[in-house]
């Protein structure tokens, strides 16, 4: 295989190199979520908001039972999300590892194989260890001209290193700020988004793969045949969209390697027959998305617009990487293809309810044609005086953002999540409700059923929403429950909705929901309450149940 001979040939620089690679790594999962010693969940503040979807769904797989796999923040419908990660986390976290090593170490690995396997493409197209590591740090350190915005509000001055390194906040996040250059370029994706470097780097090593095996047919056995295309099968419950986009990649290769057509046509063949039961399972979201829409975050959809947009989100990376390009050879310009057919996919058509989403396509042309950018910087090295200020000054614009922009990473300041047992609700839940509970949630965010591994009705409607799911209908149905104050509709549709259990807060923290708390006083078995924060827990089931021959 590819891999083991590439580790054999490992020098004393590239092992230097990749402990500082996985060092960084480390540093960057660790220093943005960790279990304090007291058993607590602590959060970088950038992550607290997504890791409200994550904590829930790695808990229903190690406190919960969420096999067949829900969402566990909207329960009832198959889950919609690419779950294998974070159920691989959570069946860590149940034989005993803690939750902070179980997701830091995948998530570390994941994110070390990607630069790996950027270092590789690098080296072994172009056959050059320099391109290679320099294809890291513009991977590392993005080259949009976001910069621009920090110096706008922090204007050069002999403080002005100071001030890049005790820097908290993003130079750019667009479109949520209202700002040009997108929020998704800089390292928070990947602290936030923890599966999102293991779909990358897969990606990747299946590129590579295929560049090395169209050099050499013969060593594309029908075994290594069967194996990617049972790899690649398996990735919609990894990562849905890595899916789509290597095989978009194999479609690209399927044209342009004519000797390996046969063996790409039976490795995609096989992946569509492991991919179609997964597909069925998650389905179809439940609202229409517009397929063909051009733009992606562009708000002036004219030739400027478009050329200004992406001229500020990639930098100078936008003339460098098709100059690169121009002055590679034809072997090595085809490796460029499938990047580019992902560039204009992105800008043409919307898979998911938020166009944002498709980030992750200007994310991985990004990566490989910044391995062209490397190819061209290194020829600038190569000229005299001229050629090395050229690749001095190239280099600082290429990197300055992504310099930038660690430092908020870094400097995050920290939020605390009571977790089991100090969180007496989620400990209650844990120890006196069936794992497989369904919960009518009290909060959106981080309630205790969802600390506990239970399923919740819906959590905050942004995640499922961007899944797919009909969270308006599901917000509706949820304000029927909370304002009823009619037992027989209230039982009629606890059992429609599948729910077990209700949570009251007074006051609420839900938003635009008014609840009728008498009514749950007066009428449910209450099995939980904490004064200090007026939570209770109640159980329907046996009022509902005195009810059932007047219901039916």
């Amino acid at each position: 295989m590819v891999v083991p001979k590439i580790i054999k040939k490992l020098d004393r620089f590239e092992i230097t190199l990749f402990l500082a690679l996985f060092a960084f790594s480390v540093l960057l999962m660790w220093k943005t979520f960790q279990v304090t010693p007291d058993g607590n969940l602590k959060l970088a503040s950038r992550v607290w908001s997504d890791f409200a979807a994550t904590i829930p769904l790695i808990r229903s797989f190690s406190l919960g039972s969420n096999f067949p796999p829900q969402y566990p923040i909207f329960a009832g419908p198959p889950i919609r999300y690419h779950f294998a990660f974070f159920a691989t986390v959570g069946l860590m976290e149940k034989i005993g590892i803690r939750l902070d090593w179980a997701l830091n170490s995948l998530s570390t690995m994941s994110f070390f194989l990607l630069t790996i396997a950027i270092y590789y493409l690098g080296k072994i197209i172009f056959k050059s260890k320099k391109v290679g590591i320099l294809s890291v740090i513009l991977f590392l350190f993005n080259g949009s001209w976001g910069f621009l915005e920090f110096f706008r509000k922090n204007p050069i001055s002999l403080n002005i290193l100071d001030d890049m390194v005790k820097n908290r906040e993003f130079s750019s996040f667009g479109p949520y700020d209202g700002k040009i250059v997108s929020a998704f370029w800089s390292l928070n994706i990947f602290t936030n988004q923890r599966h999102l470097a293991l779909g990358y780097a897969s990606f990747l090593f299946l590129i590579l793969g295929f560049y090395i095996f169209s050099k050499h047919p013969g060593k594309l056995t029908w075994a290594k045949t069967l194996l990617m295309g049972i790899f690649l099968g398996l990735f919609p419950f990894i990562h849905l969209a890595a899916f789509a986009m290597m095989g978009i990649a194999l479609a690209t290769f399927f044209l342009i390697y004519p000797k390996l057509r046969t063996k790409l046509l039976v490795v995609g063949t096989i992946a569509i027959i492991l991919a179609i039961p997964q597909y069925l399972y998650m389905g179809s979201p439940a609202g229409e998305t517009k397929l063909f829409n051009p733009g992606y975050l562009v708000e002036d959809k004219t030739l400027y617009g478009y050329l200004t947009y992406w001229f500020m989100n990639l930098g100078i990376g936008l003339i460098l990487g098709p100059t690169g390009f121009i002055l590679a050879n034809k072997s090595q310009r085809k490796l460029l293809i499938p990047f580019i057919v992902l560039f204009i996919i992105g800008n043409l058509f919307q898979f998911s309810p938020e166009v944002a989403a498709n980030h992750k396509f200007f994310n991985l042309y990004s990566t490989g044609a910044n391995i062209f950018v490397a190819y061209l910087l290194v020829k600038l090295w190569k000229n005299k005086y001229i050629g090395k200020v050229g690749f001095s000054v190239l280099l600082l614009s290429l990197t300055l953002t992504g310099i930038i922009d660690l430092f908020p990473i870094l400097n995050d300041k920290y939020i605390t999540l009571e977790d089991i047992p100090n969180n007496k609700v989620a400990n209650f839940i844990k120890e006196s409700t069936p794992k497989d509970a369904v919960f009518l949630n009290a909060q959106f965010l981080y309630d205790p059923a969802s600390i506990a591994g239970r399923k919740i009705f819906m959590g905050w409607p942004y995640f499922p929403w961007g899944t797919g799911y009909d969270t308006h209908k599901r917000g509706q149905a949820m304000e029927n429950i909370l304002d009823s104050s009619n037992i027989y509709s209230m039982c009629n549709l606890l059992e429609k909705e599948g729910l077990d259990y209700i949570e009251i807060q007074k006051p609420t923290t839900l938003e635009d929901i008014y609840i009728n708390y008498s009514f749950f006083e007066e009428n449910f078995e209450k099995i939980y309450y904490d004064p200090k924060n007026e939570f209770s827990i109640y159980k329907p089931g046996t009022s509902c149940d005195r009810l059932t021959p007047s219901i039916n």
